[in-house]
């Protein structure tokens, strides 16, 4: 089965407010402006959206990154999961351990200096020593050593943070403390997170300032109009103004939920015209939930096997991970990739993830708790057989039974 290839879209609809104040604030960064015309001293900030499932995070900062890599910004980026909460500093891991990851050890050491014993395991750099763990604060302070180095030497750097309600509990704490900080370096600090899901741990975070009076800029719900233009871009002109008006009925203005409508009429092959507009109810509720719970068990037993091992891995999934936790063998595997990339499920190819946090979270839930536990058990088996190491296959013994199993207990 070949991959089809599904349609990037780069238009971004009313986001004119939030795109400037990010220009702003990587114009301040880079030091830019000036009223003389001569660059002034560069200036970091936060910068923070807030918005509910589906109305556009994800795509905004995707952009974001875009802009500052355009202007000759380091960028560090990570993305909370659902499925790694648990994992003490997995978001840190990722925002650091790529810039320092694959240099000699004696690099290694001599970059993070005194804090090399208690930084480098949390970031997957070195084996722990034995003994205590290291103290919480003083790994946060080591932390703020390694970002604010960093911020220096590779200056101006953009850190990326999206889905931060999904952030480890200790990244999310170091973060939100270090996060005013971002003033007096070269760093611009964007995150972005749904504030209704935020947790208890993450109350500093919060009330962490944007740039909108001291507050998260709050991302709104696309009007009629602009989904009418999402809808013609996707559709052709043909898409008369009955039909552009159910869809955004459908959705609520929702970004997510109009582009995988839009596709799903393309797949039908509806004609996008009053005729058919009584037709898009049924096809927007077999975008989530249950709907797509359902176009998901149609594409076969071996295709949902390997949704599944990819919604307990979480993100970042190498494909022969994924195969290893769904027993599936390469070709079988590489199938049910391809179908779950038609299908707009996955994404990626020598890394899997899924299109939107929406869709893993339903297909998570959809798995029956007894084939959960179990696949989580074959998941922990698998990323220590990978070379992953323990603390990896940690998260994932959380979700078994020991029942007397001294190999879960004792990893």
């Amino acid at each position: 089965m070949g991959q089809r290839s599904v349609r990037s879209r780069r238009t971004l609809f009313e986001r004119e407010s939030e795109l400037a104040a990010a220009d702003e604030a990587l114009s301040e960064l880079t030091g830019a402006r000036g009223s003389s015309g001569e660059p002034e001293r560069p200036r970091g900030a936060l910068l923070a959206f807030a918005g509910r499932a589906g109305i556009g995070k994800t795509t905004l900062l995707a952009e974001v990154r875009r802009r500052a890599a355009a202007e000759g910004c380091t960028v560090l980026s990570a993305r909370g999961g659902d499925q790694e909460q648990r994992v003490a500093f997995h978001v840190a891991r990722q925002l650091l351990q790529p810039q320092l990851a694959g240099a000699p050890e004696a690099e290694v050491r001599a970059r993070l200096g005194s804090w090399y014993a208690i930084v480098g395991p949390a970031l997957g750099l070195c084996a722990a020593a034995e003994g205590a763990p290291p103290d919480q604060q003083g790994l946060r302070d080591g932390l703020d050593w390694v970002l604010t180095h960093l911020a220096v030497r590779r200056a101006p750097m953009v850190l990326v943070l999206d889905d931060a309600h999904w952030a480890d509990p200790e990244s999310l704490s170091w973060l939100a403390a270090f996060a005013p900080r971002a003033e007096e370096l070269p760093l611009l600090l964007v995150v972005a997170y749904r504030p209704d899901e935020l947790p208890g741990h993450a109350v500093a975070f919060r009330g962490l300032p944007g740039r909108a009076g001291q507050r998260p800029i709050d991302l709104e719900p696309l009007s009629a109009a602009a989904v009418a233009r999402l809808v013609r871009e996707d559709l052709g002109t043909q898409a008369d103004d009955a039909f552009c008006r159910e869809c955004w009925a459908v959705t609520a203005g929702n970004p997510f939920e109009a582009v995988e409508l839009t596709a799903k009429v393309r797949d039908r092959g509806l004609t996008p015209t009053e005729a058919g507009a009584h037709l898009l109810r049924d096809l927007a509720a077999a975008v989530k939930g249950s709907g797509l719970v359902a176009r998901l068990e149609r594409l076969g037993t071996s295709t949902v096997r390997f949704a599944w091992a990819c919604a307990v891995l979480g993100t970042e999934i190498p494909p022969p991970l994924a195969a290893a936790v769904a027993g599936l063998g390469s070709e079988e595997a590489a199938d049910a990739a391809d179908a779950l990339r038609g299908a707009r499920i996955l994404t990626g190819a020598d890394t899997l993830e899924f299109v939107h946090p929406l869709i893993a979270t339903a297909v998570y839930r959809a798995i029956p708790g007894g084939v959960r536990v179990a696949l989580h058990g074959q998941a922990a088996w698998c990323v220590v057989d990978a070379g992953l190491g323990a603390s990896a296959a940690a998260r994932h013994l959380l979700e078994t039974h020991p029942d007397g199993d001294t190999w879960i207990v004792q990893h």
